[in-house]
């Protein structure tokens, strides 16, 4: 794990995921964000909910990085992705499978893994 400063708000996303709690914030409109929040993105109710996370999600896009950013340049290749959770959509990287295997439509579990060049956490999706 990185020597970094902690950022409240994402890092508690992260350790809820890790310990298999993740969840979004739901506004009393019943609109999906992802945390932290004071107010819903889209129409700016300060009504906010902790609500869980499902178990899975599908990936809707994706993108097989093989020019990384110095951050990421021993992660190459990886994968890149946005699942839909339902209300929600996240990026993260694909882990646990080949590149070229990866698919939209995959059904993905969500978990917190690190990356290879600077052992920072990161979420990631493995298939299921």
């Amino acid at each position: 794990m990185s020597d970094e400063p902690r950022d409240d708000g994402f890092d508690d996303l992260l350790d809820a995921i890790a310990d298999g709690e993740g969840f979004y914030v739901e506004c009393d409109e019943g609109h999906g964000s992802l945390p932290p929040r004071l107010a819903c993105p889209q129409c700016g109710s300060q009504e906010l909910s902790e609500e869980p996370l499902p178990d899975s999600g599908e990936i809707t896009t994706y993108t097989v990085v093989t020019v990384p950013t110095p951050q990421f340049d021993e992660d190459s290749p990886y994968v890149t992705a946005i699942v839909d959770f339902g209300p929600v959509s996240i990026t993260g990287q694909v882990q646990g499978v080949d590149p070229e295997d990866v698919e939209t439509g995959q059904v993905v579990g969500i978990d917190v893994g690190e990356t290879v060049t600077r052992d920072e956490r990161v979420i990631v999706f493995e298939p299921r």
